[in-house]
């Protein structure tokens, strides 16, 4: 079945107009990807939704090839003078920047829970996905610190018995050296010892007969 032409005009309907725009979006990224790998070009692209929301895809370097772009149509604008090319440029570059925070701001709030009333069902996925991806990476960091720690205080305790037993060994040197005759008691054996005492309980004055 041969599929009809598009009729090129705003879709009014919200969800095929996303569905659209979603299918239309892979395509355009995925014919820049061929473009590049099959002709050896230098390829960007940058899209940005009805929501605001930035895709883009680069060959190499998005910012380099932004540059080559600017520099290209500086080259090509040369009858204007250099202060308006200038304060063009500025002017560009600040829209470009406001409107990257303004994104990125959103998007944290977002992240924070916030503003999610506006989201459509496969942003939320995503940020549920990117808070599972991050909650992720803090537990195997806490994980990692944790045996870290753990691992400072097995050598720190291998350090003191060390030193435990080096003390003991001078202390054990210097009695046989000062005093031979000494006889130094057994730990153990005092432990194992059993002191036989009496015990009287009653009334003071009183004495078991």
């Amino acid at each position: 079945m041969v599929r009809g032409k598009t009729e090129m005009r705003r879709i009014e309907n919200a969800t095929s107009r996303q569905v659209t725009f979603s299918k239309r979006r892979n395509g355009l990224l995925k014919k820049a990807f061929e473009l590049s790998v099959l002709c050896d070009a230098e390829v960007a692209v940058i899209v940005f939704s009805s929501r605001g929301k930035l895709y883009e895809f680069s060959s190499s370097s998005m910012l380099k090839t932004i540059d080559r772009y600017t520099t290209h149509s500086k080259a090509s604008y040369s009858g204007k003078k250099p202060a308006e090319q200038s304060i063009q440029q500025w002017k560009s570059e600040a829209a470009s920047l406001a409107k990257k925070i303004e994104l990125l701001e959103t998007y944290k709030r977002r992240l924070m829970g916030e503003g999610l009333g506006s989201c459509t069902l496969e942003e939320l996925h995503e940020l549920e996905s990117h808070l599972q991806k991050s909650l992720s990476n803090v537990r195997v960091k806490k994980q990692w610190k944790l045996l870290e720690k753990i691992s400072e205080l097995e050598e720190k305790e291998r350090m003191l018995l060390k030193e435990n037993a080096l003390l003991r060994e001078k202390v054990s040197e210097y009695l046989q050296v000062n005093a031979p005759e000494r006889v130094v008691p057994d730990v153990q054996a005092c432990q194992n010892m059993e002191v036989e005492t009496e015990l009287f309980i009653g009334r003071p004055g009183t004495s078991e007969t």
